[in-house]
C-alpha cells in the first residue's frame, strides 16, 4: 500500500476515547501498521462522553512514549478534538493521508455519536479535510474480544486509502459483539431516530454530601425498521454510516422564510 506521493507508505493519524492502553487502540493500531506508518496519540485516562470538547484553559502537554520509522506514540492531557488539532498543526511533518479513532469500547451508534470522542476525533479530521474513519466495538469490557475486527477492519482501512471519501465525510463503523455467530456481512445505513432516556440516581458520599450518577438506557423510536444502524447491529452486521458536521437543516429553510420579514427594529 502506497500514499501515491513518491511511493511512501501512507502516514495513518490513530487515537481514541478510551486512553492510551485501551485494548481497542492497540487493536487499531496493529492493523493501521500493516497499511502505513503510524502516529499514535491518545490520553492517560478515558475521555469518554467528551464529544468535541477541546482545552482552551490550561496548557496541553504531550509526552513522547515511542518513536521508531513505522511507528510513533504520543501521550497527551487533553481531549481526543485536541490530540487531532495538535497533531496535524505541531506534531506531524505532513498531513496524514488517513485518521482512525477507535476501535472504542461500546456501542457509537444512533444518537450517541453526538456524545462520542470516537467520532469527535474523526469528524474534526473530516473539518480539515482528512478522510476518517471511527470505529466502535458494542462491548464495554476492558479486555473485549476484538479477534472478529481484525479482517473487516482492515478491509474497511485499505477501502478507505484506495478509494478515498467525499469531503467533509467520515465514516462511523460499528461492530457487533462476537456472540458465537459469524458477522453477516456490512450494511451501509443511516443512523436511527433515537436517544438516552436519563436518569440519575442519587447518592450520598461518607461525609453526608449528595452527589448523583448518571444512569439510563437507549430508546429506540424506530425500533425493527431495516436501513438503520440499529437494525444492522441487531441482526449481526456491521454498521456503516456516512457522518458530516454540518447540522443545518436545510428541510426547513424555505418554510421559515417568513422569519426574514420579523419587525426587529421597532
Amino acid at each position: 500500500m502506497t500514499s501515491g506521493k513518491n511511493n511512501e507508505r501512507p502516514l495513518i493519524l490513530v487515537t481514541n476515547d478510551d486512553g492510551i492502553a485501551a485494548k481497542g487502540l492497540k487493536v487499531l493500531t496493529e492493523i493501521a501498521m500493516q497499511l502505513g506508518d503510524v502516529v499514535v496519540i491518545s490520553t492517560p485516562d478515558s475521555q469518554s462522553g467528551m464529544s468535541h470538547a477541546i482545552t482552551i484553559k490550561t496548557p496541553l502537554r504531550v509526552k513522547t512514549l515511542e518513536k521508531r520509522k513505522e511507528l510513533t506514540r504520543y501521550l497527551l492531557n487533553g481531549t481526543p478534538v485536541d490530540g487531532i488539532k495538535l497533531a496535524v498543526n505541531q506534531l506531524l511533518n505532513k498531513q496524514p493521508d488517513l485518521i482512525l479513532s477507535g476501535i472504542n469500547h461500546g456501542a457509537n451508534s444512533s444518537s450517541s455519536v453526538i456524545y462520542s470522542g470516537t467520532m469527535a476525533a474523526a469528524i474534526e479530521a473530516s473539518i480539515n479535510h482528512i478522510p476518517a474513519v471511527g470505529f466502535s466495538l458494542l462491548d464495554y469490557d476492558a479486555d473485549a474480544d476484538f479477534s472478529h475486527c481484525y479482517k473487516p477492519v482492515k478491509e474497511m482501512i485499505t477501502r478507505v486509502l484506495n478509494d478515498g471519501l467525499p469531503e467533509y465525510i467520515c465514516l462511523n463503523i460499528n461492530i457487533p459483539k462476537l456472540n458465537g455467530s459469524p458477522i453477516k456481512g456490512v450494511k451501509v445505513c443511516r443512523q436511527v431516530n433515537g436517544y438516552w432516556l436519563e436518569e440519575f440516581e442519587k447518592r450520598t458520599d461518607p461525609h453526608g454530601g449528595d452527589y448523583y450518577w448518571l444512569t439510563g438506557s437507549f430508546y429506540n423510536r424506530e425500533d425493527g425498521v431495516e436501513g438503520t444502524d440499529e437494525w444492522a447491529l441487531n441482526n449481526n452486521f456491521i454498521s456503516v454510516v456516512p457522518i458530516h458536521f454540518d447540522l443545518t437543516a436545510y428541510h426547513l429553510i424555505d418554510q421559515m422564510r417568513n422569519w426574514e420579514k420579523l419587525s426587529i427594529n421597532e
